[in-house]
């Protein structure tokens, strides 16, 4: 298997972090966003989305998506499970990774990708031109703030997300928190629970 990343990228750190995590160790390419590599024919055949991270097996077949690779490889090397322990524990860990990428992590690409020079007529992710609509950088703002309220009443008198243990939707939205820096957003002071899960997480991750 192959892993390709770049480096502080939001995406491909969900992937780290969690092998990182479980103390998993993979081959790994980088693949230079800010040349376009991504579009270059080479990783075109691995991933013709044209986005990182992916997933080259030994079959030559890809994984794409962050969740797939994530669960794939959860399953593959079951020590320090992320996506629970139970049927029912499993569905809420993926219940919360899909809210958390749509809530979260969209809202600050939004703001992202509709206001930075880097990415014009590159709005949403992959090969197509698609032009950049300011109005909607206001909106991801606004989606931002009820993301972290949204977290924060989540975690009353939890330690973590989901369950007792760290889970992939908490590597999730730890991602995302420090991917909102790069808009300047980050949780209000008064969201005290997310702030104290934060450091939880951090201790496990970093």
């Amino acid at each position: 298997m192959k892993l390709y990343i770049y480096p502080g990228a939001p995406s491909p750190l969900r992937v780290e972090l969690m092998l990182k995590y479980k103390g998993i160790q993979l081959d790994t390419q980088v693949i230079d966003l800010r040349a376009g590599e991504q579009f270059g024919d080479d990783f075109r055949r691995i991933n013709p989305r044209c986005t990182v991270p992916a997933l080259e097996l030994d079959d030559g077949s890809s994984l794409s998506e962050v969740i797939s690779i994530c669960w794939y490889l959860d399953r593959l090397y079951p020590d320090k499970p992320v996506f629970g322990g139970s049927d029912l524990e499993r569905a809420w860990i993926l219940g919360w990774t899909h809210r958390i990428f749509h809530e979260g992590f969209t809202a600050v690409a939004e703001v992202l990708r509709n206001t930075s020079k880097a990415f014009a007529n590159r709005a949403i992710p992959g090969p197509d031109e698609i032009p950049q609509l300011p109005e909607l950088a206001e909106r991801g703002r606004l989606r931002i703030g009820i993301f972290f309220r949204t977290l924060d009443a989540q975690l009353a008198g939890r330690e973590f997300l989901v369950g007792e243990r760290l889970s992939q939707a908490d590597i999730d939205a730890y991602v995302i928190i420090g991917f909102a820096r790069w808009v300047k957003e980050q949780p209000a002071d008064s969201l005290a629970q997310l702030a104290a899960w934060r450091n939880r997480v951090a201790a496990l991750l970093e």
